[in-house]
């Protein structure tokens, strides 16, 4: 027995040490997975394959892997767009790259500017007399903006192309939360300051409207003098003054009408378009596939040409604010205040710093986390470091606000900023209350105990307080502006009022020094340094995003899409994701007033950010969830 005993033991030792080596195994495999980088050596002779499914982005949303694998939808695919613009940069230059393919079968948009940046990367390409070929089902206004600077551009037969411009419709829920006996206060400063006309009205005022026109206008012109140029040949006029006229004289056909229109060059599915790339960049010898050829990823590609910032001792800082501006820590992808002004303090003690840039992209959000980020800007001036900010497409609200810091602002015609102007909103339930029996009183020691009450409604002393708080606020924002453009408050005041401007109208009013990307406002800032081209570094601040981002997106894409469909490319697949985005807006409209996250800069007008909702990213509640929180405050 005793030795029996003895050989149990030892056999249950080996069980458990074999267990602890199979277990020790697995998680080196999986830690390998998730750690794994793009491989150089994917990188061939052949085309640089750019597959632009999703949004294009100033900075990519951080990845929350257990939120994603539990909720078990897909996360969008997000292209940063310097990484497309040095990708195509590169490929100009290396000779192993033939000709460069942009597949926007499941594209679903980005930015004006940040497209317009792209088109001109494309030209770059062209130049160099290597052909750029685009492919997809359908073509909408943000395809066509790349598209147009294409040697060749293919659709589907199945497929075509529509033209609608900028614009369209923004939801208002006054009659909705009057039904719901909801009393939605409302505290602004602005006659234009339009963010909470959604709240108290059913259309938008004649001040807003106005703006819009504006707005849009200005866009629209710039959207179409940039495709013209890039396409002389194309009939836009006959495609947007009447549309119905256009497709109707291809019979309905909308892929014909968009060959004829000069929309497209080609038409062909994915295999004859694939034999045309054969033509040019080489047959694939790894692949017997009808349609392949020999080709690049993007990922490979850009592991293999890297980073491109230099490798000197003299920094020039990049901080990204991109996204909704949002107090505490949240992002990438949302401009946390709190993450943004760390990364900045944590910074501004390297001997080797000699510049800042503030790349921003953002409608703004919260005073709070604007103010925040400002403050740490301006502790760079302290020290006597000179700081530029470059506009990406928005700089608005809170996005204006973080720039006041700057000793120069960049932006391009086509960036949406200003609407400079600050609001609050605090929806009360006393009507809703009373509906259904439920009072509220009390013995109050001052005017202001108990207060804010949002079931017996708010005391006069406190919605005067209210207002006071916030006009006290828009006297800051106009303090702001004033001291960095060079003006008095009351000059500001007659350019503000929330109102929104396109970047060559900034210019105009000083709200903007000149016209430039990043590329300007770095050297700008090395300028003012006294740094020698050549003679620094860009560097962006902010940790490098863990690989199983990208690992999570795949496996959860590839789970997702057959339930979804989510690779359909047509238009009625572009239509389908417009409702995504309109559900969007309603879950965002229902957050900002359920959440009342204290006083906003936040810009209205602006066109929806590219890429997922920053509200959703900072809390993944559904919309009958939201709209359940208003009754349960």
């Amino acid at each position: 027995m005793s030795f029996i005993g003895k050989a149990w033991k030892v056999i249950v030792g080996i069980k458990d040490g074999l267990v602890l080596i199979f277990m020790l195994l697995f998680f080196l495999a999986l830690f390998a997975a998730l750690s794994a980088t793009p491989n150089p050596g994917q990188v061939r002779e052949g085309a640089l394959y750019i597959d632009l499914s999703g949004y294009v982005v100033e900075e990519r949303t951080e990845v929350d892997p257990f939120a994603v694998l539990l909720s078990g939808s897909a996360p969008p695919v997000e292209h940063q767009a310097r990484d497309l613009v040095r990708a195509l940069d590169a490929a100009a230059s290396d000779d192993r790259i033939k000709a460069v393919v942009i597949d926007m079968t499941t594209f679903i948009g980005g930015g004006q500017v940040h497209l317009q940046a792209i088109g001109e990367a494309m030209d770059r390409v062209r130049k160099t007399e290597k052909p750029v070929l685009t492919y997809a089902i359908g073509y909408s206004d943000d395809h066509m903006l790349l598209a147009a600077h294409a040697s060749e551009v293919w659709a589907d037969p199945l497929g075509g192309a529509l033209i609608a411009g900028p614009g369209g419709s923004n939801l208002y829920y006054a009659s909705l939360l009057k039904k719901l006996n909801v009393n939605t206060r409302v505290y602004r400063v602005g006659e234009f300051k339009s963010a909470v006309e959604p709240y108290i009205l059913n259309a938008p005022s004649d001040a807003a409207r106005e703006n819009l026109a504006s707005l849009y206008g200005a866009l629209w012109e710039e959207w179409q003098a940039n495709v013209k140029k890039a396409r002389p040949a194309l009939a836009l006029d006959r495609v947007t003054s009447d549309p119905v006229a256009w497709i109707e004289a291809s019979s309905g056909d909308l892929a014909k009408a968009a060959l004829e229109a000069g929309l497209v060059d080609k038409l062909g599915d994915r295999v004859e378009f694939g034999t045309r790339v054969a033509e040019i960049a080489g047959e694939d010898d790894w692949s017997k596939l009808p349609g392949a050829y020999a080709k690049s990823d993007l990922a490979p590609f850009l592991a293999d040409v890297g980073p491109g910032t230099g490798n000197s001792g003299n920094d020039i800082l990049i901080v990204t604010v991109a996204g909704t501006i949002v107090d505490g820590d949240a992002g990438p992808g949302v401009a946390g205040g709190t993450r943004i002004a760390n990364l900045l303090d944590e910074a501004i003690a390297d001997d080797g710093v000699k510049g800042l840039v503030v790349r921003v992209d953002s409608p703004g959000g919260s005073v709070l986390a604007s103010e925040e980020i400002r403050r740490a800007i301006e502790r760079y001036r302290a020290k006597d470091i000179p700081v530029a900010v470059s506009f990406a497409n928005v700089a608005a609200s809170g996005g204006y606000w973080v720039a006041t810091a700057a000793d120069r602002i960049f932006a391009q015609p086509e960036t949406i900023t200003g609407s400079i102007g600050v609001f609050a909103v605090l929806p009360t339930f006393e009507n809703a209350a009373a509906d259904i029996g439920v009072t509220a009183d009390g013995h109050r020691t001052t005017p202001l105990s108990g207060q804010p009450d949002i079931i017996a409604g708010l005391s006069p002393e406190v919605d005067a307080i209210l207002q006071a708080g916030v006009t006290d606020t828009y006297a800051d924002f106009l303090a702001h502006v004033a001291k960095s453009r060079g003006m008095t408050a009351e000059r500001v005041d007659t350019i503000a009022q929330g109102r929104v401007w396109d970047g060559g109208a900034a210019r105009n009013l000083k709200l903007v020094d000149q016209f430039g990307g990043t590329d300007e406002a770095l050297a700008w800032v090395a300028g003012k340094a006294g740094l020698k081209e050549g003679d620094w570094n860009a560097r962006y601040l902010g940790t490098q995003q863990a690989n199983y981002n990208s690992l999570i997106r795949q496996l959860v894409s590839s789970a997702a899409a057959p339930a979804g469909q989510t690779r359909g490319g047509d238009l009625f697949a572009i239509a389908a994701r417009q409702r995504e985005a309109l559900l969007g807006r309603l879950a965002s409209d229902a957050q900002r007033l359920a959440g009342t996250p204290g006083i906003q800069a936040y810009c209205l007008e602006c066109p929806a950010q590219p890429g997922p909702s920053a509200t959703s990213t900072v809390q993944s509640r559904n919309l009958m969830e939201l709209i359940a929180a208003l009754f349960a405050r």
